[in-house]
This record gives C-alpha cells, structure tokens and sequence, in this order.
C-alpha cells in the first residue's frame, strides 16, 4: 500500500485515512525524511491527526537537488510536435532546481517571456544513491526509486524555439510545481507505472489526458539504465519522465517539415494560439490509476504575470 507524505514549511507529514499524521524527525531535506522509514511508519499508524486542508503544503522535494527531465518521450506528443517516435533517441535536459515550487503555488511568467506551456509529468524521487556505472535492471528498480511526484515542466516556449535548449526557458522561478504529495511506492507498485493516467486541466477545460502504457517510448528503467553511464544520482534527486499530448506548443496545420520550419513565421502563428497560458489561468494537474490503488494527488497553481 503506498505511503503519502506530505510537507510544511515546518514539519513532515503522512497523509492517512483521518487526515495528515505529523512525522517524528529532524529530517530538513528529502533525502533524510526517506532515509527516517521508522517515523515514516510510525506517523502512518498514528491517530494523531490534523485535517489535510489546514496544511498550507510546500513542494515534498527539497532544493538544491538534481533535475533531470526526458524530453519528447510520449509517442503522442512526439507526433503533435511534427517528429517521428521512431526516429526520437532517449534524451535528458536538466532544469534548475530553483524552478521548484509548491503544489499550490502561483506560476509566475517573467515579463520578457511569451508562449508560456504546460507540460504534465511523472517524476521520480530518488531514494538512495545511484552512482555512475550501477547496473539498473526491472529487478532492482526499487531499490533506487522511493516515490512519485506529480510535477508540471512548465516551459517558454519562445524562449526554447529561439535559443534552441532547454535549460533557460524552463528553469524559471516556479517553473516546476511539485506535489501535493511524496507517494512511496514498493517494487509491485512501481510496476504498475504504465497504468498511471496523467490529466491537466486549464480553467476546468481538460487539455491532457493519456495512461502511460502504450504511449511512453522509453520507462524508468531505461531511463535511469542510461543515466548511471554519465550522470551520478542522490536521495532526493528528481527525474521528469516526459508528458503526453495535449501541451499548447503543437505542429498540428504545419506544412513544412521540422527541418524546412521557418521559425519566425511558426512563433508568429503560435501567438495566435488561444492554448497557451494567460495571466489568471488556473492549472490542476493529477496522476492516478483509473482504480485508484495509485494517486499521486492534485496540484492546483494560478498563473500570473509578472
């Protein structure tokens, strides 16, 4: 059975069937809170309780920490952006640990940014240290991914078309929401990662809404299989595992191919778009099984204009 925990600007919680159960550590990071099991399982058998909603919930990764996110890894997004999945290599970006926000917090546009995307995405919480040249195999997967996070790339998309990378247009401050809740999940569970269903909403409007399984082009294990040959990985680093269609960038009406793309005419079409994220916007992001063994929760962020 999977195990929430939840954070305060003070405190750690574990979300039980009576409300929020308050965590017995000193842990100050993420890294410590995983490594305290004892007092995890002790806030999960506690009748102490506090409701859920008096909780004014901060992000359940701590910073400074690694992220690392896959880019174009759902075939169905692959597609709406004009590329071939067949065609599209395993390939990571990192975003600066100071995008990291709350679950409730506002998503704040720098003025100078336009074309301002969603992006819907699993993460995965590292639970302990995975040196360069581990071996990772489905058998030993748990042994290094403690939980899962709803998180939100948030992503200028100008910005990226223009300086053609990642880092800058989506490690903005708030640029990536996370939680509400740290779910820890045991090796069966985490087998069960094709059946997570990822839904975003705009405004109530659902523009997102894809199961993992027969759309992702490349899972976990392959992920942190490639990412042991370069890149060393710590207790409460995060892993971004890419988001399916339905993000406002999209090729859809496009003619020219990606490579004959002439960008200036494409960036003024997309300003047109009504898709995009308008100051006052409300964002809710969840991921769960349809049958609900597995929900990671909601997040609900306001966009606003700097």
């Amino acid at each position: 059975m999977t195990v929430s925990i939840l954070r305060t600007a003070d405190a750690w919680w574990v979300q039980t069937a009576s409300g929020a159960a308050r965590v017995p550590t000193d842990a100050a990071t993420t890294a410590e809170v995983l490594a305290d099991r004892a007092a995890i399982d002790a806030a999960a058998n506690s009748t102490d309780t506090v409701p859920v909603d008096s909780l004014e919930l901060v992000s359940p990764i701590t910073t400074p920490c690694r992220v690392v996110a896959q880019a174009t890894n759902y075939a169905s997004h692959v597609k709406d952006v004009g590329r071939d999945p067949a065609k599209t290599p395993l390939t990571f970006f990192r975003k600066a640990s100071g995008s990291v926000c709350g679950p409730f917090d506002d998503i704040v546009k720098p003025d100078h940014v336009r074309l301002l995307d969603y992006e819907l995405e699993i993460g995965l919480v590292i639970g302990r240290e995975l040196p360069v040249g581990t071996q990772v195999t489905e058998a030993n997967l748990a042994e290094f991914v403690s939980g899962l996070v709803v998180t939100n790339d948030v992503s200028a998309r100008a910005v990226q078309l223009t300086k053609a990378q990642f880092f800058e247009s989506k490690s903005y401050p708030t640029f990536t929401p996370v939680g509400p809740a740290l779910v820890l999940v045991d090796a069966d569970e985490l087998k069960r990662f094709g059946d997570l269903r990822l839904q975003l909403r705009v405004n109530g409007q659902i523009r997102q809404n894809m199961v993992v399984e027969g759309d992702i082009l490349y899972p976990p294990v392959q992920a942190l299989q490639t990412l042991a040959k370069f890149q060393k990985l710590d207790a409460g680093d995060l892993v971004l595992t890419g988001t399916p269609v339905g993000t406002a960038l999209t090729a859809r009406g496009v003619s020219q191919k990606p490579g004959e793309l002439d960008l200036q005419a494409f960036l003024s079409a997309q300003t047109q778009n009504p898709n995009y994220l308008h100051d006052g916007d409300i964002v809710e992001a969840t991921v769960a099984t349809d049958d609900g063994a597995i929900d990671l929760g909601t997040q609900r962020n306001k966009v606003v204009y700097a």
